[in-house]
């Protein structure tokens, strides 16, 4: 099926709107998080804090991971997702009276810590539901629509955020303005708690014959199923792999880029031109995340999905050696583009490969091994990224040992002696 006939396909559109509801909202929060955190003109940006908001943004997954597939697996996808927004919405009022007083300290982490920890289950959740809302033939093109469409929409998202404080900015002070769109952010949530209302209970699973017995005492031994399963599956555990380093790559460009536009490309002391950068160049690269996933289907459908998946991590290997040319705005939009839109390729061939291994009834703890092991490669990406770069950001080290990790996932993790299929290469 296009795209524009799963768009017209009304029951995954009704899957679809809970999560690009979910992250237009998402990305609103995250760009009043990041003004308030890194582009405050009070506070000096550095690769450290970069780094330890990425931390904290993660972290709270991988420490509830392992019980995500225990609650993915047992109770109403539906209600977990309905009762996670919920929490967050509640979350970030109490967040936004922070912000409002301008409270930084232990309080505002632990609280964007819960935030982003139930968002984890959310999009675990919504991932491993849609193979029940479409055909197995259609698994990919809804992989890209979904995921894509979600990445465009939290850009989107920024991008409101962005233009909402400048209309704000001129009657209130900044934390007051950061305070207000969390808020605006809250009611969203709320929202898109009332659109997972309107889901059956069961329809996205797990099936009433499915639901596993037992209780949340078995999270970790159902991480391990969810590791013993990929065992099975070499070439979808090699491809989570694979997406996982990919990742941890794009976080530390993202670093890179945000170091750039603050402290290199703009004057420091003007962090309102910073952000407007960032964002400028965060939207090229959502164009190539549109791009990555239109094309997949059609390269999947001529080279099989193994060797569509080598073909693309190679070649944003290639892309992120642009920046070793030289760090200027042409040479980050450019990388920032076609990382994009290969790593996008990536992502969305492997849910599907991923998601036609697993049944049902084992998806929801792959599906959260899956996301633990992308966010610990986020968080070490930034860590790296903390270490290798200055200030300034202008670091041709970086880039160059991104291409490096990627080129070698190509070669020697994805390479075809291991990763194939028959007659898929």
């Amino acid at each position: 099926m296009s795209f524009l006939e799963l768009l017209r396909d009304a029951k995954l559109f009704r899957l679809l709107r809970i999560r690009w509801v979910g992250q237009l909202i998402d990305g609103l929060f995250q760009s009043a998080l990041a003004s308030f955190v890194l582009f405050s003109p009070e506070r000096q940006a550095s690769a450290v804090n970069a780094a330890a908001a990425f931390a904290v943004v993660l972290l709270p997954y991988s420490i509830v991971g392992p019980f995500v597939g225990t609650i993915l697996d047992r109770f109403s996808r539906q209600r977990a997702i309905f009762f996670a927004n919920l929490i967050r919405a509640v979350t970030l009022l109490v967040i936004a009276l922070l912000i409002f007083n301008g409270r930084t300290g232990v309080e505002i982490t632990i609280f964007v810590l819960i935030a982003f920890g139930v968002n984890r289950l959310i999009l675990a959740g919504l991932s491993a539901g849609i193979p029940l809302m479409t055909n197995p033939k259609s698994l990919i093109s809804a992989n890209a629509l979904a995921v894509t469409g979600g990445s465009v929409w939290v850009v989107l998202g920024g991008g409101l955020g962005l233009g909402l404080r400048q209309l704000i900015n001129g009657t209130e002070s900044a934390n007051h303005a950061d305070a207000l769109l969390v808020l605006i952010a809250a009611i969203g949530y709320f929202i898109t708690a009332f659109l997972t209302a309107l889901l059956k209970r069961d329809e996205i699973g797990p099936l009433a014959h499915e639901i596993a017995e037992g209780g949340f005492a078995q999270g970790m031994q159902e991480m391990r199923d969810g590791f013993n399963f990929l065992k099975e599956h070499a070439d979808a555990a090699r491809g989570i792999a694979a997406t996982a380093v990919h990742r941890g790559g794009i976080t530390a460009l993202t670093l890179t880029a945000l170091l750039l536009e603050r402290n290199t490309f703009h004057n420091p002391s003007d962090s309102e031109a910073g952000l407007a950068g960032l964002s400028f160049a965060l939207s090229i690269a959502a164009v190539g995340f549109v791009i990555g996933a239109a094309i997949a289907p059609y390269g999947v459908r001529k080279v099989g999905r193994h060797r569509w998946i080598r073909i693309s991590i190679s070649a944003a290997g290639v892309s992120a050696l642009l920046l070793i040319i030289d760090r200027s705005p042409t040479l980050l939009i450019a990388t920032a583009f076609f990382t994009a839109l290969f790593g996008q390729s990536v992502k969305v061939t492997n849910d599907a490969l991923v998601q036609s291994k697993i049944a049902d009834v084992f998806r929801g703890r792959v599906f959260a091994v899956y996301d633990v092991l992308v966010n610990g490669a986020i968080v070490a990406g930034a860590l790296i990224a903390a270490w290798v770069l200055p200030v300034s950001g202008n670091s041709w080290q970086m880039p160059a040992l991104i291409a490096l990790s990627w080129f070698l996932v190509a070669v020697v993790l994805l390479r075809p002696q291991k990763f194939f299929l028959k007659g898929d290469a």
